[in-house]
């Protein structure tokens, strides 16, 4: 006999990791800039550049690139912009990593400057970070067998999850911005931000479709060095050649942007009146197939006697591929910017997860909302200002068929945010966060090895009585009573009469031997 074995390819996920490191240091201003008199806001993104194991240990390099927004102390202060890097590399324990893949999701960073003089600064760079883990498996599945001699085989219908792409790709954004008629020509960029918006993903035949916005805003000095400010969404659409993907697969894609860029262009008339946004959307995906599909359970033979093995192989089902929202609206009394803040120009937020506990209901997710923004400020010497706070959120990631042995993937950004000004020291703060989850059921399934056939002991067989009467126990069907008897499932349920396989404790049955005539 030989068992029919099919691989199912599939993706190992290791436990995460939660890692946050801090970067200080001190910034001497070029040459080339103006003495700093007042910081007003700082920014920093991290761009990891390599990630790999060393020994027990994942190495994590790449920089950190800042951007600070100032005041000149010269006569006529004037906003102004220092941008730079800081290297790092951080080391992190694991176990067990040899044949794992490692990548970065859910970066979060926290950045402050001080002025020790004009000519130098204080920086510190708080970065926080979820490393995964995982690898790609075959998992040999036996799906039927064949032997010379007939067999009775009990088949066990799975609805497996599998690994059909695996990859990562890059897709690159460019698009234009004109400026309306009432803003000034742009003499000079002091600060920009490019971030993602509302992003879409579908698969399509051998292909992936994407469609969203970026959220760009951009401060600069026209040509007369007179400050003013844009911001704009900027919508785009697009597609990667993805081989083997059909419209009907699942998905988890995890994105990042990178490498922005805004720049300055000559409009038709000559003027400098267009910003050209860049960037370069990394992403992560892992897209997957459901596939219905039977497994060898149990076999026996009523010739010889059929001997297996047996291991336990664990599988997935898919429980949720979903897209959800999460509103968050507050009103904060900021009786320190009383009278201050004539007008908000921009303002960005972060999410950092507090607590992601699964329940019967589904993912519950505690966290803090980071939210910053910058404003104009009643004091022409000190025109600008910035303001950071938080607001802890709550919220149900709907899922049934929760249980212990779940596991999900979960990515997040901020879709949304809007501060308004409510009176002289209050602001109403709105936004959107989104969640993309994506959640399996592991399955553990008893999965034959190996078998062989070998003689029955015919002077057993001979002691066995004919005729057996049975109450049926709990736990006992007609497949385990008819390889009990040495019999079949078709021939119990013609002499008792039964028009199905269900049974019950206590249904008395009259099982004959499969070779016995009945009189």
């Amino acid at each position: 006999m030989e068992l029919v074995r099919k691989p199912i390819h599939y993706v190992r996920e290791g436990k995460r990791t939660f890692d946050q490191f801090y970067l200080d240091e001190d910034y001497n201003v070029p040459d080339a800039k103006e003495d700093v008199q007042r910081i007003i806001q700082g920014t920093a993104e991290v761009k990891t550049e390599d990630i790999r194991l060393v020994e027990n240990y994942v190495r994590i390099a790449g920089k950190v690139f800042f951007r600070i927004l100032y005041v000149t102390s010269s006569v006529d202060p004037k906003p102004a912009v220092l941008e730079g890097k800081l290297p790092f590399e951080e080391m992190v324990y694991t176990e067990n990593g040899e044949e794992d893949s490692f990548f970065i999701q859910n970066v979060r960073t926290e950045f402050s400057s001080s002025v020790v003089n004009s000519r130098k600064l204080s920086l510190r760079v708080m970065v926080e970070l979820e490393i995964g883990r995982e690898r790609l498996e075959d998992e040999e599945t036996t799906v039927d067998v064949e032997s010379d001699i007939p067999v009775y085989k009990k088949m066990k219908k799975i609805n497996l999850l599998k690994v059909a792409v695996t990859r990562k790709d890059t897709y690159r954004i460019k698009e234009e911005i004109t400026l309306p008629g009432t803003k000034e020509s742009i003499g000079q960029i002091l600060l920009s931000e490019v971030e993602i918006r509302k992003l879409d993903i579908r698969a399509g035949l051998d292909e992936l479709l994407l469609r969203g916005e970026l959220l760009v805003f951009c401060m600069y000095l026209s040509g007369e060095e007179k400050p003013d400010w844009i911001t704009q969404t900027v919508p785009y659409e697009g597609r990667i050649s993805c081989d083997g993907v059909t419209e009907d697969m699942y998905y988890y894609v995890q994105p990042s942007l990178e490498d922005t860029l805004v720049d300055i262009r000559m409009d038709e008339d000559g003027e400098m009146r267009i910003l050209g946004i860049e960037g370069t959307l990394g992403l992560r995906m892992n897209i997957y197939e459901e596939e219905e599909m039977e497994i060898l359970e149990d076999m026996y033979s009523l010739e010889k006697q059929c001997v297996f093995q047996t291991r336990e192989a664990v599988y997935e089902e898919l429980l949720m591929q979903n897209q959800s929202k999460c509103r968050v609206t507050e009103r904060l009394e900021l009786p320190e910017l009383k009278d201050d803040v004539l007008q908000i120009l921009h303002s960005r937020g972060s999410i950092q997860t507090e607590h992601v506990q699964n329940t019967s209901e589904g993912i519950q997710v505690e966290g803090i909302l980071h939210v910053s923004f910058l404003y104009m400020r009643a004091d022409d010497m000190e025109p600008y200002g910035s303001w950071q706070g938080m607001i802890p959120f709550s919220y149900l990631i709907e899922c049934g068929g929760m249980t212990d042995n779940v596991c999900s993937n979960m990515a997040y950004h901020v879709e949304q945010l809007l501060v308004t000004l409510t009176g002289s020291e209050a602001v109403e703060i709105k936004a959107v966060l989104a969640f993309d989850t994506f959640v399996r059921k592991t399955v553990p399934v008893e999965v034959i090895t190996e078998a062989e056939m070998q003689p029955i002991n015919m002077e057993e067989m001979d002691q066995r009585p004919g005729i057996v009467g049975h109450i049926v126990q709990q736990g006992e069907d007609l497949w385990s009573l008819a390889k009990k008897y040495m019999t079949t499932v078709e021939g119990i349920m013609e002499v008792n009469g039964l028009q199905d396989e269900s049974t019950k404790s206590g249904d008395k049955l009259l099982i004959f031997k499969e070779n016995m005539s009945i009189l």
